[in-house]
């Protein structure tokens, strides 16, 4: 299935659109989506290096917008879902503690998850629902997301296909690694 995922995705390379769903790729990303924008902005630079600032532009622009959907879903749907969850189970005080301690780590927290193949969504989701400044929020994106989006730009613009290489021959290790920060993440939730 992800390798019918990743097909697709980069069946999307030579489509006269090809910007555009990477701008819906980059903003599904922040949060829901389990493929990163990384596997359509490579075949994309490769096929054209000129565009690569564009390309990274674009995935960055609309990364940092999903991630505010994803802070929006954080910040409202805890409240209606996940709060009387917590207090049925008697965690609500567990939870506020975790929250000002997520808060004091805030802008670590979105810049690691925003560099690093941690899912960032899950970031996203937790700064909306722990109330994390937004401003903080979106300058931290920005910054996480920019050094992540243009390094890869800058790689691929200046080392091209080899890089590409590297990225497809190791698709399930990487994906194997997704699932692995993934669940630690969760893991790592419930125990603080």
């Amino acid at each position: 299935m992800l390798r019918k995922l990743y097909d697709w995705t980069l069946s999307m390379v030579d489509h006269p659109r090809a910007l555009w769903v990477l701008a819906f790729i980059s903003f599904i990303e922040s949060s829901v989506f389990p493929i990163p924008p990384d596997i359509l902005m490579i075949p994309m630079i490769i096929a054209r290096p000129s565009r690569a600032w564009l390309i990274a532009g674009v995935a960055l622009v609309f990364s940092v917008l999903g991630g505010i959907l994803g802070y929006a879903i954080g910040a409202f749907a805890f409240e209606t879902i996940g709060k009387p969850i917590l207090e049925s189970l008697g965690k609500d005080d567990a939870m506020a503690a975790f929250s000002t301690r997520f808060n004091n780590l805030g802008f670590w927290a979105v810049l690691t998850a925003g560099v690093t193949p941690f899912p960032y969504k899950v970031i996203t989701i937790m700064s909306g629902w722990t109330a994390m400044p937004l401003g903080t929020f979106i300058a931290t994106s920005i910054l996480a997301r920019g050094l992540r989006f243009f390094l890869v730009a800058f790689l691929l613009w200046k080392f091209g296909a080899p890089i590409r290489d590297f990225i497809e021959r190791r698709l399930g290790l990487m994906f194997t690694l997704f699932i692995v920060l993934l669940v630690g993440g969760f893991a790592a939730l419930k125990y603080l």
